[in-house]
Protein backbone atom coordinates (compact mmCIF):
# COMPACT_ATOMS: atom_id res chain seq x y z
CA UNK A 1 0.00 0.00 0.00
CA UNK A 2 2.88 2.38 0.76
CA UNK A 3 4.48 1.76 -2.21
CA UNK A 4 1.89 2.57 -4.23
CA UNK A 5 1.23 5.72 -2.15
CA UNK A 6 4.68 6.81 -3.05
CA UNK A 7 4.12 6.29 -6.85
CA UNK A 8 0.81 8.24 -6.99
CA UNK A 9 2.86 10.93 -4.66
CA UNK A 10 5.80 10.85 -7.19
CA UNK A 11 3.55 10.95 -10.51
CA UNK A 12 1.89 13.77 -9.19
CA UNK A 13 4.47 15.75 -8.92
CA UNK A 14 6.24 14.28 -12.25
CA UNK A 15 3.07 15.74 -13.55
CA UNK A 16 2.86 19.25 -11.58
CA UNK A 17 6.68 19.72 -12.47
CA UNK A 18 5.97 18.80 -16.39
CA UNK A 19 3.17 21.77 -16.28
CA UNK A 20 5.23 23.67 -15.47
CA UNK A 21 8.08 22.99 -17.18
CA UNK A 22 6.18 23.48 -20.25
CA UNK A 23 4.47 26.79 -19.29
CA UNK A 24 5.30 29.29 -22.60
CA UNK A 25 7.59 32.05 -21.52
CA UNK A 26 5.81 35.31 -20.35
CA UNK A 27 7.21 37.93 -21.57
CA UNK A 28 7.48 41.55 -21.23
CA UNK A 29 7.59 43.88 -24.64
CA UNK A 30 9.47 47.50 -25.25
CA UNK A 31 8.08 49.08 -28.36
CA UNK A 32 6.01 48.22 -31.16
CA UNK A 33 7.68 50.47 -33.97
CA UNK A 34 9.85 47.30 -35.08
CA UNK A 35 8.14 45.71 -37.81
CA UNK A 36 9.61 42.03 -36.53
CA UNK A 37 7.38 42.36 -33.61
CA UNK A 38 4.78 41.04 -36.01
CA UNK A 39 6.21 37.65 -35.60
CA UNK A 40 6.03 37.70 -31.80
CA UNK A 41 2.02 38.52 -31.90
CA UNK A 42 2.05 35.42 -34.02
CA UNK A 43 3.96 33.73 -31.54
CA UNK A 44 1.22 34.87 -28.65
CA UNK A 45 -1.27 34.04 -31.13
CA UNK A 46 -0.63 30.47 -31.09
CA UNK A 47 0.31 30.28 -27.68
CA UNK A 48 3.68 29.78 -28.14
CA UNK A 49 4.40 32.78 -25.79
CA UNK A 50 2.44 34.99 -23.23
CA UNK A 51 2.59 38.89 -22.72
CA UNK A 52 2.91 40.15 -19.59
CA UNK A 53 2.44 43.86 -20.83
CA UNK A 54 3.75 46.02 -23.18
CA UNK A 55 5.38 49.43 -23.03
CA UNK A 56 4.68 51.76 -25.79
CA UNK A 57 3.73 55.62 -25.51
CA UNK A 58 2.43 56.26 -29.17
CA UNK A 59 -1.24 55.61 -28.92
CA UNK A 60 -1.97 55.08 -32.83
CA UNK A 61 0.66 52.60 -32.66
CA UNK A 62 -1.23 50.89 -29.73
CA UNK A 63 -4.59 51.22 -31.60
CA UNK A 64 -3.50 49.34 -34.65
CA UNK A 65 -1.86 46.47 -32.71
CA UNK A 66 -5.10 46.48 -30.51
CA UNK A 67 -6.99 46.04 -33.67
CA UNK A 68 -4.83 43.68 -35.51
CA UNK A 69 -4.18 41.19 -32.90
CA UNK A 70 -6.96 41.71 -30.32
CA UNK A 71 -4.82 43.06 -27.51
CA UNK A 72 -6.58 44.05 -24.18
CA UNK A 73 -6.38 46.95 -22.51
CA UNK A 74 -4.46 46.02 -19.52
CA UNK A 75 -1.08 45.06 -21.22
CA UNK A 76 -0.31 48.35 -22.32
CA UNK A 77 1.99 50.40 -20.06
CA UNK A 78 3.11 54.22 -21.01
CA UNK A 79 7.04 53.04 -20.38
CA UNK A 80 8.93 50.02 -19.62
CA UNK A 81 9.54 51.42 -15.73
CA UNK A 82 5.32 51.40 -15.30
CA UNK A 83 5.31 47.58 -16.86
CA UNK A 84 8.24 46.62 -14.39
CA UNK A 85 6.13 48.22 -11.08
CA UNK A 86 3.39 46.08 -12.08
CA UNK A 87 5.11 42.79 -13.20
CA UNK A 88 8.05 40.31 -12.97
CA UNK A 89 8.23 38.65 -16.67
CA UNK A 90 10.35 36.47 -17.31
CA UNK A 91 12.40 38.14 -19.86
CA UNK A 92 11.83 41.74 -21.84
CA UNK A 93 11.98 41.49 -25.37
CA UNK A 94 12.83 44.94 -27.65
CA UNK A 95 11.20 46.16 -30.31
CA UNK A 96 12.45 49.66 -30.29
CA UNK A 97 14.89 52.12 -31.79
CA UNK A 98 18.67 50.37 -31.71
CA UNK A 99 19.84 52.98 -29.84
CA UNK A 100 17.78 52.72 -26.96
CA UNK A 101 18.42 49.39 -26.35
CA UNK A 102 20.68 50.51 -23.83
CA UNK A 103 17.34 51.98 -21.70
CA UNK A 104 15.79 48.40 -21.59
CA UNK A 105 18.94 46.78 -20.08
CA UNK A 106 19.10 50.07 -17.46
CA UNK A 107 16.40 49.27 -15.90
CA UNK A 108 15.56 45.28 -16.07
CA UNK A 109 19.73 44.33 -15.48
CA UNK A 110 18.51 45.79 -11.73
CA UNK A 111 15.92 43.95 -11.45
CA UNK A 112 17.31 40.54 -12.26
CA UNK A 113 15.58 40.23 -15.38
CA UNK A 114 16.93 38.90 -18.89
CA UNK A 115 16.82 40.93 -22.34
CA UNK A 116 16.63 39.70 -25.46
CA UNK A 117 17.06 42.82 -28.34
CA UNK A 118 16.49 42.70 -32.02
CA UNK A 119 19.73 43.12 -34.04
CA UNK A 120 22.00 44.74 -33.61
CA UNK A 121 22.78 44.53 -30.10
CA UNK A 122 23.68 48.63 -29.88
CA UNK A 123 24.78 51.09 -31.86
CA UNK A 124 28.05 52.06 -30.86
CA UNK A 125 30.39 50.09 -28.68
CA UNK A 126 30.15 52.61 -25.63
CA UNK A 127 26.90 51.35 -25.57
CA UNK A 128 27.44 48.02 -25.90
CA UNK A 129 30.22 47.92 -22.92
CA UNK A 130 27.89 49.87 -20.51
CA UNK A 131 24.86 47.47 -21.63
CA UNK A 132 27.71 44.15 -20.96
CA UNK A 133 28.55 45.51 -18.03
CA UNK A 134 25.16 45.89 -16.13
CA UNK A 135 24.12 42.58 -17.62
CA UNK A 136 27.26 40.81 -16.13
CA UNK A 137 27.20 42.67 -12.78
CA UNK A 138 23.33 41.50 -12.48
CA UNK A 139 23.88 38.19 -14.00
CA UNK A 140 21.59 37.96 -16.21
CA UNK A 141 21.42 37.18 -19.97
CA UNK A 142 21.59 39.78 -22.57
CA UNK A 143 21.22 38.17 -26.00
CA UNK A 144 20.47 39.05 -29.45
CA UNK A 145 17.72 37.99 -31.74
CA UNK A 146 18.68 37.72 -35.84
CA UNK A 147 16.66 36.24 -38.04
CA UNK A 148 19.51 34.13 -39.74
CA UNK A 149 20.22 32.27 -36.52
CA UNK A 150 17.44 30.33 -37.37
CA UNK A 151 17.78 29.36 -40.76
CA UNK A 152 18.95 25.13 -40.29
CA UNK A 153 21.22 25.52 -43.77
CA UNK A 154 23.38 28.68 -41.30
CA UNK A 155 23.26 26.12 -38.10
CA UNK A 156 24.63 23.04 -40.61
CA UNK A 157 27.32 25.03 -42.53
CA UNK A 158 28.98 25.57 -39.13
CA UNK A 159 28.68 21.97 -38.49
CA UNK A 160 29.84 20.85 -41.44
CA UNK A 161 33.04 23.28 -40.97
CA UNK A 162 33.48 22.60 -37.24
CA UNK A 163 32.13 18.99 -36.34
CA UNK A 164 32.93 17.36 -39.76
CA UNK A 165 35.87 19.39 -41.22
CA UNK A 166 34.23 19.18 -44.34
CA UNK A 167 35.76 21.72 -46.48
CA UNK A 168 39.02 22.31 -44.37
CA UNK A 169 40.19 25.67 -42.95
CA UNK A 170 38.20 28.35 -43.34
CA UNK A 171 40.30 31.03 -46.24
CA UNK A 172 36.65 33.13 -47.25
CA UNK A 173 33.53 34.11 -46.11
CA UNK A 174 30.95 36.14 -48.06
CA UNK A 175 27.91 37.30 -46.90
CA UNK A 176 25.15 38.79 -48.98
CA UNK A 177 21.97 40.77 -47.19
CA UNK A 178 19.82 42.72 -48.87
CA UNK A 179 16.23 43.66 -50.61
CA UNK A 180 14.99 46.42 -52.28
CA UNK A 181 14.85 48.97 -49.60
CA UNK A 182 12.76 49.16 -46.32
CA UNK A 183 10.42 51.63 -48.19
CA UNK A 184 10.22 49.82 -51.27
CA UNK A 185 9.42 46.52 -49.54
CA UNK A 186 6.41 47.94 -47.86
CA UNK A 187 7.80 48.19 -43.98
CA UNK A 188 6.14 50.65 -41.75
CA UNK A 189 6.03 54.59 -41.63
CA UNK A 190 7.22 53.96 -37.82
CA UNK A 191 9.68 51.49 -38.50
CA UNK A 192 10.94 53.73 -41.36
CA UNK A 193 11.29 56.81 -38.95
CA UNK A 194 13.87 55.21 -36.67
CA UNK A 195 15.72 52.58 -39.30
CA UNK A 196 16.61 55.70 -41.77
CA UNK A 197 17.64 57.58 -38.75
CA UNK A 198 21.80 58.18 -38.33
CA UNK A 199 21.42 58.24 -34.59
CA UNK A 200 18.36 56.01 -33.68
CA UNK A 201 19.90 52.95 -36.09
CA UNK A 202 23.62 53.93 -35.82
CA UNK A 203 23.28 54.20 -40.20
CA UNK A 204 21.42 52.54 -43.19
CA UNK A 205 21.81 49.73 -44.88
CA UNK A 206 25.09 48.86 -42.99
CA UNK A 207 23.75 48.92 -39.73
CA UNK A 208 20.50 46.99 -40.88
CA UNK A 209 22.12 44.04 -42.68
CA UNK A 210 26.10 44.70 -42.61
CA UNK A 211 25.00 43.11 -38.51
CA UNK A 212 24.22 39.74 -40.15
CA UNK A 213 27.52 38.78 -42.09
CA UNK A 214 29.45 40.41 -39.33
CA UNK A 215 27.43 37.86 -36.40
CA UNK A 216 27.97 34.85 -38.37
CA UNK A 217 31.58 35.47 -39.21
CA UNK A 218 32.22 35.72 -35.81
CA UNK A 219 30.82 32.70 -34.89
CA UNK A 220 32.53 30.90 -37.47
CA UNK A 221 36.16 32.38 -36.46
CA UNK A 222 35.47 30.87 -32.71
CA UNK A 223 34.58 34.29 -31.18
CA UNK A 224 37.32 36.13 -32.70
CA UNK A 225 37.11 40.05 -33.32
CA UNK A 226 39.20 40.45 -37.10
CA UNK A 227 42.23 41.89 -37.27
CA UNK A 228 41.11 45.31 -39.06
CA UNK A 229 37.83 45.93 -40.99
CA UNK A 230 37.84 48.43 -44.33
CA UNK A 231 34.39 49.50 -45.45
CA UNK A 232 32.72 51.76 -48.63
CA UNK A 233 29.36 53.00 -48.59
CA UNK A 234 27.26 54.84 -51.30
CA UNK A 235 24.14 56.68 -51.28
CA UNK A 236 22.79 55.44 -54.18
CA UNK A 237 19.00 56.99 -53.37
CA UNK A 238 19.21 60.15 -51.72
CA UNK A 239 16.02 61.00 -52.67
CA UNK A 240 14.34 57.92 -50.80
CA UNK A 241 17.23 57.88 -47.77
CA UNK A 242 18.90 61.25 -47.48
CA UNK A 243 20.08 60.69 -44.32
CA UNK A 244 21.55 57.22 -44.23
CA UNK A 245 24.11 54.78 -46.71
CA UNK A 246 21.67 52.46 -48.56
CA UNK A 247 24.66 50.05 -49.84
CA UNK A 248 27.86 48.80 -48.17
CA UNK A 249 31.04 46.62 -48.75
CA UNK A 250 32.66 45.72 -46.01
CA UNK A 251 36.25 43.74 -45.70
CA UNK A 252 37.03 41.49 -42.31
CA UNK A 253 40.62 40.82 -41.97
CA UNK A 254 41.51 37.51 -40.03
CA UNK A 255 44.80 35.89 -39.40
CA UNK A 256 43.99 33.60 -42.15
CA UNK A 257 40.84 34.50 -43.87
CA UNK A 258 38.78 36.95 -45.24
CA UNK A 259 35.13 37.89 -44.79
CA UNK A 260 33.34 40.08 -47.21
CA UNK A 261 29.80 41.52 -46.17
CA UNK A 262 27.51 42.68 -48.49
CA UNK A 263 24.56 44.87 -47.01
CA UNK A 264 22.15 46.93 -49.69
CA UNK A 265 18.74 48.52 -49.80
CA UNK A 266 19.64 48.28 -53.87
CA UNK A 267 19.06 44.92 -54.85
CA UNK A 268 16.14 43.78 -57.01
CA UNK A 269 15.04 41.20 -54.65
CA UNK A 270 16.25 40.08 -51.11
CA UNK A 271 19.05 37.49 -50.32
CA UNK A 272 20.73 36.46 -47.40
CA UNK A 273 23.18 33.94 -48.17
CA UNK A 274 26.43 32.84 -46.79
CA UNK A 275 29.06 31.10 -48.90
CA UNK A 276 32.35 29.54 -47.50
CA UNK A 277 35.03 28.98 -49.13
CA UNK A 278 37.82 26.32 -47.12
CA UNK A 279 41.06 24.97 -48.28
CA UNK A 280 39.23 21.72 -49.42
CA UNK A 281 36.00 22.97 -50.43
CA UNK A 282 33.23 25.29 -50.51
CA UNK A 283 29.74 25.43 -49.08
CA UNK A 284 26.71 28.03 -50.00
CA UNK A 285 23.88 28.21 -47.74
CA UNK A 286 21.64 29.85 -50.57
CA UNK A 287 18.33 30.53 -47.61
CA UNK A 288 16.85 28.83 -44.72
CA UNK A 289 16.58 25.38 -46.42
CA UNK A 290 18.99 25.01 -49.49
CA UNK A 291 22.31 24.22 -48.93
CA UNK A 292 24.99 23.72 -51.38
CA UNK A 293 28.41 21.86 -51.38
CA UNK A 294 31.11 21.67 -54.14
CA UNK A 295 34.87 20.27 -53.45
CA UNK A 296 35.80 20.01 -57.24
CA UNK A 297 33.74 20.81 -60.45
CA UNK A 298 30.00 20.07 -59.36
CA UNK A 299 27.91 21.95 -57.10
CA UNK A 300 25.91 18.69 -54.85
CA UNK A 301 22.53 19.56 -52.84
CA UNK A 302 23.24 18.51 -48.88
CA UNK A 303 20.12 16.92 -47.32
CA UNK A 304 19.79 19.68 -44.30
CA UNK A 305 18.73 18.32 -40.71
CA UNK A 306 16.67 20.54 -38.69
CA UNK A 307 18.15 22.63 -36.25
CA UNK A 308 17.99 22.33 -32.38
CA UNK A 309 16.84 25.66 -31.91
CA UNK A 310 14.26 27.50 -34.80
CA UNK A 311 13.07 30.34 -33.66
CA UNK A 312 13.96 32.91 -30.72
CA UNK A 313 11.51 31.63 -27.71
CA UNK A 314 12.39 28.47 -27.92
CA UNK A 315 16.14 29.09 -27.08
CA UNK A 316 15.21 31.74 -25.10
CA UNK A 317 13.74 29.52 -23.09
CA UNK A 318 16.39 27.08 -23.17
CA UNK A 319 18.87 29.68 -21.55
CA UNK A 320 16.79 30.97 -19.03
CA UNK A 321 15.70 27.29 -17.66
CA UNK A 322 19.81 26.38 -17.84
CA UNK A 323 19.61 23.54 -20.87
CA UNK A 324 21.84 25.92 -23.30
CA UNK A 325 24.18 28.59 -22.54
CA UNK A 326 25.00 31.33 -24.67
CA UNK A 327 28.57 30.70 -25.10
CA UNK A 328 29.90 32.70 -28.31
CA UNK A 329 26.46 31.37 -30.10
CA UNK A 330 24.76 33.55 -32.42
CA UNK A 331 22.75 35.43 -29.82
CA UNK A 332 25.55 35.47 -27.21
CA UNK A 333 26.57 38.68 -25.45
CA UNK A 334 30.19 38.04 -26.78
CA UNK A 335 29.99 37.44 -30.21
CA UNK A 336 27.68 40.87 -30.34
CA UNK A 337 30.33 43.02 -28.39
CA UNK A 338 31.89 42.25 -31.60
CA UNK A 339 29.49 42.54 -34.31
CA UNK A 340 28.65 46.46 -32.64
CA UNK A 341 32.93 46.91 -32.76
CA UNK A 342 33.25 45.63 -36.56
CA UNK A 343 30.28 48.24 -37.47
CA UNK A 344 31.66 51.01 -35.69
CA UNK A 345 34.82 50.32 -37.21
CA UNK A 346 33.18 50.06 -40.55
CA UNK A 347 31.53 53.48 -39.94
CA UNK A 348 34.73 54.93 -38.99
CA UNK A 349 36.23 53.51 -42.56
CA UNK A 350 33.62 54.84 -44.73
CA UNK A 351 33.92 58.81 -42.79
CA UNK A 352 37.63 58.42 -42.95
CA UNK A 353 38.63 56.82 -45.94
CA UNK A 354 40.82 54.32 -44.55
CA UNK A 355 41.16 50.83 -43.05
CA UNK A 356 40.61 50.67 -39.14
CA UNK A 357 42.89 48.31 -36.95
CA UNK A 358 40.93 46.89 -34.38
CA UNK A 359 42.33 47.26 -31.25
Amino acid sequence: MMKKVLTQSFLILFTAFTAVAQQPLNVGVVGLSHDHVHLLMHQWKKGQVTIAGIAEADQQLIARYKKSYQLPDSLFYPDLNSLLAHKHPDAVLGYNPVAEHINIVEACAPKGIPVMVEKPLATTVAQAERMAMLARKYHIPLLTNFETTWYNTNQYVYDMVKKQDAIGPVRKMVVHDGHEGPREIGCSEDFLRWLTDPVKNGGGALMDFGCYGANLMTWLMDGKAPIAVTAVARHIKPSIYPNVEDDATILLEYPEATGIIEASWNWPFSIKDWEVFGKSGYLHALNPSDLQQRKKSEYQPVKVPEAAYTDNITYLAAVLNGTLKPGNDLSSLENNLIVVRILEAARTSVKEGKRIVLK
